[in-house]
Order: C-alpha cells, then structure tokens, then sequence
C-alpha cells in the first residue's frame, strides 16, 4: 500500500500563522465593536454576558451611570443611558450543584 505524502512542514507552519494572524484581528476588531456600542464582555466557563455600560457623552449622567436621589436615605438612581438596555447572556456549561451536606 502506498502512503499518501506528508504535508510539508512550511505549509502547516503557513496555515498556522495565517489563522493567526486572523484571530487577532478578529479579536481587535471585537474590541472595537464593544468599547464603541458601550458593551462590557464577561466570559468564563459557564456563561458569556454582554453588559451595558454607561455612555460617557450621556448629558443626565456624564458618565457615571446615575445620580445621587436626595433625603434623608439617599440612593443611587440609575441613568436610562445603560440601565434600560438588555443584557445579553449565553449559558455553556451548567454550573455545578451545591452539596447539600459540608464536606467534612
């Protein structure tokens, strides 16, 4: 039986370095896309969320997401800028049960 020839090195080395180069400039432009539509990423295991941020050029908040409510309880009142925005999240994997007992 005849064996099909290898694939020279400089080749994978080629796609290697082509992919990338690719990945990163998908990942630049990822970034871009967030820090301009005002969006913060979290990623781990579990889950991938896109979080609202607020907008620096927002006039009520100027960026601080909200304002201080006056009384004799103040509170953080949030700006409309973020806070009526969605929050987007994609779950991946389930996170794991609580034990019901300790575990000593």
């Amino acid at each position: 039986m005849a064996r099909p020839p290898l694939r020279p090195a400089l080749t994978l080395r080629a796609r290697t370095a082509v992919l990338v180069a690719a990945a990163v400039l998908v990942t630049v432009a990822a970034a871009a896309v967030l820090e301009s539509g005002h969006w913060r990423l979290y990623a781990d295991r579990h889950r991938i969320e896109l979080k609202p941020r607020p907008r620096r050029s927002c006039p009520d908040c100027r960026g601080a997401g909200g304002w201080w409510t006056g009384g004799p309880f103040p509170e953080m009142e949030a700006c409309g800028c973020w806070s009526e925005r969605r929050e987007l999240r994609v779950r991946l994997l389930p996170v794991p049960a609580w034990p019901d007992e300790p575990p000593f």
